[in-house]
């Protein structure tokens, strides 16, 4: 896919950085946010990986994140479900609203945070378990059902939407590490939608990815949006283009730009944006 540049770059945002978050080019804010982010800041000892930013997730869209690497996507991604909470010397500041409700309150238990804001990582990492048992594992944790009757219709919801129920129907007993890697992901998926998230976190989700399997994840993407908020770092810019609603471009921890993604892709409104998507750096 060739990106096709419209407008005149003369009168785009110079190529600045370190700027306050009101200088971001574009729509930061949704009407109707499923997340709330403000002012957030992200230090790793002495290092200023973020850079006060506001943004929003809308309800029932696909935010996509693109960037080079290090410009601080993943950090960003992992402050929604407090991730970094687990990363020695990482400071975050600012406020992130959940349907309103701060996460990082001292009243807030990330475990419950974190099915309601669940996380698919670059790598599949299915458990060392049956097909069927990677699935149940979270709805037995957090209490979601009450018999194997009820666990065996959230199994199958769940790999039917991830899209892989057709698949492993007759081998639910295997381990799910025997699956290839796209079915892995796909497991690793279901797993996630198990636990009935508001919002899915996917970083890089398709890199290890062949191209069969990566359309069969976007595939999925789009069916999944219908019913929750998802957030996809990648660093391909015709996958950004494919599957979500609005891109957000960060540079060296500040956020760049953030539009609706054909606007951004095709007449981006700062000189960094277009200098990234058209290979000038990268």
């Amino acid at each position: 896919m060739a990106f096709k540049l419209d407008g005149d770059a003369a009168a785009r945002q110079p190529a600045t950085v370190g700027r306050d978050v009101r200088e971001t080019v574009g729509e930061v804010r949704v009407n109707d946010p499923r997340i709330r982010c403000t002012d957030i800041n992200v230090h790793y000892g002495e290092k200023h990986a973020i850079k006060n930013i506001s943004l929003d997730v809308g309800k029932g869209e696909v935010l996509a994140m693109i960037g080079p690497s290090g410009c601080g996507k993943s950090t960003f991604l992992r402050c929604l479900n407090r991730m970094n909470d687990t990363v020695r010397d990482c400071r975050v500041t600012g406020e992130i609203l959940l349907d309103g409700e701060d996460i990082n309150g001292r009243h807030i238990d990330v475990v419950p945070l974190r099915a309601r804001v669940a996380m698919v990582f670059q790598k599949p990492n299915p458990f060392p378990k049956s097909i069927y048992e990677n699935v149940a594992f979270g709805p037995r944790i957090h209490g979601l059902c009450e018999s194997k009757s009820d666990m065996d219709v959230i199994v199958e919801s769940s790999l039917r939407k991830a899209n892989l129920w057709d698949e492993v129907k007759d081998r639910l007993d295997d381990v799910g590490t025997g699956l290839s890697g796209g079915q892995q992901q796909r497991l690793c998926i279901a797993r996630a939608i198990a636990i009935e998230p508001e919002v899915i976190l996917m970083d890089e989700p398709c890199s290890a990815l062949d191209p069969i399997s990566t359309a069969k994840v976007e595939q999925l993407i789009e069916e999944l949006r219908q019913q929750y908020s998802i957030v996809i770092v990648t660093h391909s810019m015709q996958q950004a283009a494919r599957v979500s609603q609005r891109t957000a471009y960060f540079h060296m921890g500040d956020l760049i730009e953030v539009s609706e993604t054909d606007r951004l892709f095709i007449k981006p409104r700062h000189q960094l944006t277009e200098d990234y998507i058209t290979g000038r750096f990268g």
